[in-house]
This record gives C-alpha cells, sequence and structure tokens, in this order.
C-alpha cells in the first residue's frame, strides 16, 4: 500500500506553505506501509522559535483551506518542535538543534520519500 492521493495532496501543500516561510530540510517519507495511523510524515526545520510557530501557522492556514484540519497538536508551548496531525498525513516543525539531535530522517530511511514541488 502507499500513501492516498489526498495524502499526497496535502502534503505538497504543506510543503508549500512551510517553504513560503523559509523553512529548511523539507523531506516527506511515505509511512503507510508500516503504520496504519497516518500515511506520510513530513519533516521540516528553522533557525528559531519564532519561525517554527510561523511555519506552523502557514501549514495550519493552507490545510483548512483544503478542509484538513489537525486532529491533534503537540510541542505549541516551547515552539522547539511542533507535531501536527491531519490523520492523512503528520507534519514535524523542528528547530534546527532538535532536528539534529533527534535525526527521525534514520528512523525512517527505509520508508520511500516522496517527491516534494
Amino acid at each position: 500500500m502507499t500513501a492516498t492521493e489526498r495524502a499526497i495532496e496535502l502534503t505538497r501543500a504543506a510543503a508549500a506553505a512551510a517553504e513560503d516561510k523559509l523553512a529548511q530540510d523539507l523531506v516527506a517519507f511515505d509511512v503507510s506501509e508500516l503504520l496504519a495511523i497516518t500515511d506520510v510524515f513530513l519533516l521540516c526545520s528553522a533557525s528559531s522559535a519564532r519561525q517554527v510557530r510561523a511555519i506552523q501557522d502557514a501549514i495550519e492556514e493552507r490545510m483548512i483551506s483544503l478542509g484538513a484540519k489537525a486532529v491533534r497538536r503537540e510541542g505549541e508551548r516551547e515552539g522547539r518542535w511542533i507535531l501536527l496531525d491531519f490523520q492523512d498525513i503528520v507534519v514535524h516543525v523542528q528547530h534546527q538543534e532538535e532536528r539534529v539531535f533527534y535525526a527521525l530522517e534514520r528512523l525512517w530511511s527505509d520508508c520511500p520519500t516522496l517527491p516534494l514541488p
């Protein structure tokens, strides 16, 4: 099984919104064969807590315009790593330091990546 067309659409829209706020190192993993709870993990980095929050806001605004609302948010208070769960996709917006430390890419390196615009 691979990511649904809806998940791919949402992933590309979220990536575009993140890029609009100068997010860095965007990568999307198709985790649909390993996880039943979501199809795609989208990871991106920011250089400050303020930028992490700006990226979060831009992604949520874009998702709402596409009829997808976050069913869960984590990490908003600290602004260092925000997880946004839209069911079809889960977005991780991380401060650069957290991105290096946790290295989620290593955890999901066996999963195929999705091309981003």
